[in-house]
């Protein structure tokens, strides 16, 4: 069994990192992924990886449209956590993929672009027994939608869900849609808001 805590929208909130960090130590999580929005606005880059790693937690990350794939980058680096825009990682029969950015923000990408990264970055675990796909930015045609006027969803992100039917999808961007779970053709998607969200595979 593969037990993760996803969380996203953190925007350099050390107490809530460190609350998290604590989450992950006492549900011994074998699995940290951050779905964008470490920052705000490329600030606060201090206290946000740290915590999890302290603990001795393995962190996937990936930038959201507060900053850039350079700073999501320098943190995975100087944490040694993997930076899962455009890559994929494997843990025991659980796959992992992820693309970052939004269509909106500092970091905005193509739609393209994100179905782009997604493709490549599925291919390496398209076999892996359960498929995670990873992205700030929420689909298109969702509930999660409904929730803002300002953050339009995906059309890449959608398009990538209909072609590589992942298992599950984990995204965050939109703060009024935290914890909301639906489901998209077998696709389980769960925007896993800054509070984090327990799921065991």
């Amino acid at each position: 069994m593969v037990k993760i805590l996803a969380s996203g929208d953190i925007h350099g909130d050390t107490s809530l990192a460190n609350a998290l960090a604590e989450r992950a130590e006492k549900e011994n999580v074998d699995l940290v992924v951050l779905c964008g929005d470490l920052t705000y606005g490329e600030q606060s880059t201090e206290g946000i990886i740290g915590p999890f790693v302290k603990k001795g937690k393995k962190v996937v990350l990936i930038p959201g449209n507060h900053e850039t794939i350079a700073t999501a980058e320098f943190l995975a680096q100087q944490y040694d956590a993997v930076n899962l825009h455009g890559y994929s990682i494997k843990i025991g029969d659980v796959g992992l993929f992820g693309a970052g950015g939004a269509n909106i923000g500092l970091f905005q990408l193509e739609e393209q672009e994100i179905y782009d990264l997604l493709k490549n970055s599925h291919e390496k675990i398209k076999d892996a027994k359960t498929r995670i796909m990873v992205t700030h930015v929420h689909p298109t045609e969702t509930k999660m939608e409904k929730f803002t006027k300002i953050c339009p969803g995906s059309t890449g992100v959608k398009k990538a869900i209909d072609t590589f039917k992942p298992d599950i999808l984990l995204c965050s961007h939109v703060h009024e849609a935290e914890g909301i779970e639906e489901t998209i053709g077998n696709t389980k998607v769960i925007n896993v808001g800054k509070s984090g969200k327990i799921i065991e595979l």
